[in-house]
């Protein structure tokens, strides 16, 4: 999707469209020097007509929001548990996610998207040799779910996220296995099984996501 980055794709998730790029550093930060160890991190920035009104660039205003940091840490947190650290080497890989149009499942499209741009990006590193394993044992992926007008919905949209009594972000390998979940309720509370039948319906939400990134990369 872009010239200059060693990985990138354009992710869209109904009106949700993400570009995420990934770059390569031969360098770690400071306190992985050494180490033996590589480094993904991430960062996440929303433009300013990325939703109904006009938003402030964060840079004007000098400082990035709560929101904006904690997003950034979840996808950096979420792509580095399907790497393989020591196999990746002494090297950063930052994977940079820009919501070009936003209708909810924001930072899930990020992460998703994110993957492909970091497997697309270590794929030219093992064509040049400059590492010998696979440093991604397994895919990541993203939804969001949540109890709207009654029911559970899958991939919330704005409207229904906006109301929804309960929602929450899963995110999950390929094999199943999960890396983080966020619910929360809203105005009511929830019982042990409506969370059980949201993470069923994520599951299978992160399956259709997996097989779609296997597309990307392998197309």
């Amino acid at each position: 999707m872009t010239k200059h980055a060693e990985g990138s794709c354009l992710i869209r998730m109904g009106d949700t469209h993400v570009l995420c790029t990934a770059s390569l550093e031969e360098r770690v930060p400071p306190f992985l020097k050494n180490t033996g160890l590589g480094w993904v991190t991430a960062e996440y920035g929303m433009l300013p007509r990325s939703t109904g009104t006009r938003m402030r660039r964060e840079a004007s205003a000098g400082k990035q929001g709560g929101r904006t940091v904690e997003i950034q840490r979840l996808i950096g947190r979420s792509l580095r548990a399907g790497v393989d650290r020591v196999a990746l080497g002494e090297r950063q890989i930052t994977v940079d996610c820009d919501v070009i149009q936003a209708d909810g499942g924001t930072r899930c499209a990020s992460i998703t998207g994110g993957w492909v741009a970091l497997r697309l990006a270590v794929n030219k590193l093992m064509k040049a040799g400059d590492i010998i394993s696979d440093p991604l044992f397994d895919h990541v992926a993203a939804i969001s779910c949540g109890v709207y007008a009654g029911q559970p919905v899958l991939d919330l949209d704005y409207p229904e996220d906006s109301e929804a009594g309960v929602d929450g972000n899963f995110v999950m390998t390929g094999g199943g296995r999960l890396i983080e979940v966020q619910m929360s309720a809203e105005g009511a509370t929830f019982s042990r099984g409506e969370m059980d039948e949201l993470l069923g319906l994520a599951e299978k939400g992160v399956a259709g996501l997996v097989a779609a990134q296997k597309a990307a990369v392998e197309g």
